[in-house]
């Protein structure tokens, strides 16, 4: 029998160390497994790695050499950069099943048994050694390190309450109750956020990474662990929690560094896939393409903002979450109106603030300031940055005035006229407001090529933004929505009290 050939349901009908031997296996590392597995892939022109974008030129040629290397692997990046959805799907690269001793502790290969119970067993019953199998997906363990993680959580310890029942000396090393990393054998395992480990709990892995032994208070153990590990770790000056220990990293062979995406468009594909939207009336709410730009310049923004702690980083997670409110700001309204359909607003981004809040870590300028002003701010500087890619500058140049395309709708304002754009206001009340202001709809035609006839106030509204976060106009966030003014009647209106919450009388 070719075990080669033998797959699935096949494979499951050999249930003794007798016909595993007839069916010519042979057993061989989980780094070896890895190794020919990835390469059939690479060969056959397949994706290792789903779903994971922006890293195909970095990050998984790092990974890819470094399993064909049969090395251990640090992930090293800022929080929310996918490092520990890469080890989760390195299981893909293990064959389907392999053979374990029944009824092992450590997941045994009947050819190279560890523990005395498997190897008694063998001995017993020779080729009569019942045998299961054991699929790829049971053949990950993850530890989130912790301070509290001890010796005996990753190790093991002596187990009194076994010695008790069992009648056993504590010489005997069945008394040992194993922990997370021998119950691995034969599998990945996965410490995320390692600097978190005690430098005491760093130091007992050691051994066991290049020596193959383990120790349990009075016993050593010589245990060739068979196990792929995979940690994850944030830059060492991330927090001052911790670090890794330098003989630690040293026996790490490869330490692969992750980054954010490098471009919107990747970013738009992450949070296209990511963003949970099951049951939302999609069909029913459109979102322009330059609304999911703006959503990743926000997090762009965020990432070189002064008020935002650059060495926490930015999640992807503020996107994607970002995403998902903005989708439930117009869902919400369509229920309020009952309206058969809507296209999302700019000011629909005053609901995705509580997303970005939770985010953010400030420095010290971004707590005085506040997270909601923060947040705030960065939808402004979002809409300021994007805003020239389809409207010219209003900072214009003295003999460029004389010209100037936004004359109309900010004399329009300047004769003292308001706009409040609500998040409740249906669209028909939307669209009313934006087109009593002279010039906008004009402005917008002109301007945005190839202009879909339903996305038209959309950029109207736009415009008003950009206008505002170019210091051409007042804006102020409501309880309810915004409100654009004349900039130089605002500087004497003083307000009532708690108006001044998000002011930005620029």
């Amino acid at each position: 029998m070719d075990y080669s050939k033998l797959a699935g349901k096949d494979l499951l009908k050999i249930k003794t160390l007798g016909e595993l031997k007839a069916a010519g296996y042979q057993s061989k590392s989980i780094k070896e497994e890895l190794r020919q597995n990835l390469i059939h892939k690479i060969k056959n022109k397949e994706n290792v790695f789903e779903g994971i974008w922006g890293y195909e030129d970095t990050v998984i040629p790092d990974i890819e050499r470094a399993i064909l290397s049969r090395h251990n692997i640090n992930l090293l990046g800022l929080r929310g950069q996918a490092k520990t959805r890469i080890a989760r799907q390195m299981t893909h690269l293990l064959d389907e099943y392999i053979p374990v001793v029944e009824g092992s502790e450590l997941n045994d290969d009947p050819f190279a048994p560890l523990t005395t119970f498997s190897k008694e067993l063998i001995q017993h019953k020779g080729d009569h050694t019942p045998i299961t199998w054991w699929h790829r997906d049971d053949r990950y363990t993850e530890k989130l390190a912790t301070p509290d993680v001890s010796v005996a959580d990753l190790i093991g310890d002596v187990d009194p309450i076994k010695a008790a029942t069992m009648k056993l000396s504590y010489n005997d090393e069945r008394v040992i109750h194993y922990g997370l990393v021998p119950r691995s054998h034969r599998s990945i395992f996965v410490i995320n956020e390692l600097p978190d480990l005690q430098a005491r709990i760093q130091v007992a892995l050691f051994n066991i990474l290049q020596e193959g032994d383990i120790q349990i208070r009075g016993f050593k153990l010589r245990l060739p662990l068979d196990i792929q590990f995979v940690f994850t770790a944030n830059p060492e000056d991330y927090t001052n929690r911790g670090s890794i220990v330098t003989p630690l990293k040293d026996r790490i062979e490869s330490q692969i560094i992750t980054h954010y995406p490098k471009s919107i468009e990747i970013g738009k594909r992450i949070t296209a896939q990511e963003a949970k939207l099951d049951g939302k009336p999609l069909d029913k709410i459109h979102v322009p393409v330059l609304m999911k730009d703006l959503i990743e310049q926000i997090a762009v923004e965020a990432r070189k903002s002064e008020y935002v702690d650059e060495k926490s980083g930015v999640s992807a997670r503020l996107t994607i979450s970002a995403y998902e409110n903005l989708i439930s700001a117009a869902e919400r309204r369509i229920y309020m109106n009952n309206e058969e359909n809507t296209v999302v607003r700019i000011s629909d981004l005053i609901g995705v603030i509580p997303a970005i809040t939770g985010k953010v870590e400030l420095v010290y300028e971004g707590e005085q300031e506040g997270a909601g002003l923060v947040a705030y701010t960065l939808i402004g500087k979002a809409i300021r940055t994007l805003f020239t890619d389809f409207f010219p500058s209003p900072e214009l140049k003295k003999k460029e005035k004389a010209n100037n395309l936004y004359t109309l709708p900010l004399s329009w304002f300047g004769e003292g006229n308001t706009l409040d754009l609500l998040a409740s206001q249906s669209d028909k009340e939307y669209k009313t407001l934006l087109h009593q202001v002279p010039g906008l709809e004009s402005i917008v035609t002109k301007q945005v090529k190839a202009l879909p006839e339903r996305e038209k106030e959309f950029f109207m509204e736009f415009a008003l933004h950009g206008l505002a976060e170019y210091s051409q106009l007042s804006k102020k966030m409501l309880d309810t929505g915004m409100q654009f003014k004349d900039l130089f009647s605002s500087m004497f209106d003083m307000g009532t009290p708690g108006d001044e919450d998000f002011d930005e009388d620029n």
